[in-house]
């Protein structure tokens, strides 16, 4: 009977001592690489993307069009109709004054628009979570972030899950 308490105590002590000394496992991650990856994908960024290549359109519109005006004032000019290159001169005037206006609020909007898409909570959370739960899965005590972290001089690939991170955001999403 001792021997088997002996025995037991023993295999105690070295499963413990082998918890005790069980080794913090890292990982590291490239948060502007899944950004670049996933976030730049995301339906909100492609809406943002669109609305301001409408905008840019409506600008080159305009700014063709005052052209034009430009254009037909000088011939008016040339031809004597001083009436006619006056009226065309106002014209210039007040559509290149609404198309400033028209840059300046719609370039407002958009740099708006854009520190919201940059600031989404939603984005971030998906993201941490999807991190928290590859490290949890792989038995990673701390993940670090690969681009801030000025402390990491050297890592070995196997611990970047970045790859997998934009995977898995990738599957969830649908894509």
């Amino acid at each position: 009977m001792k021997k088997i308490l002996a025995l037991f105590l023993f295999l105690c002590g070295i499963l413990f001592g082998a918890e005790a000394q069980q080794l913090t496992r890292f990982a590291v991650v490239d948060l502007t690489k899944v950004y670049t990856a996933f976030f730049r994908e995301s339906r909100a960024v492609r809406e943002f993307e669109d609305r301001s290549a409408r905008v840019q359109s409506e600008i080159d519109r305009m700014t063709a069009e005052v052209q034009e005006i430009k254009l037909r004032q000088a011939e008016a000019a040339l031809k004597g109709e001083d009436q006619q290159a006056l009226r065309l001169e106002s014209e210039v005037n007040r559509k290149t004054e609404y198309l400033r206006e028209y840059y300046r609020l719609r370039t407002q909007e958009l740099e708006n628009q854009k520190k919201r898409l940059a600031q989404s909570g939603t984005f971030l959370d998906q993201v941490y979570d999807e991190i928290r739960f590859i490290a949890e899965s792989e038995g990673y005590s701390m993940v670090l972030n690969l681009k801030e972290n000025t402390g990491i001089l050297w890592f070995s690939p196997t611990v970047d899950v970045t790859d997998k991170v934009i995977e898995n955001l990738r599957s969830k999403a649908g894509r």
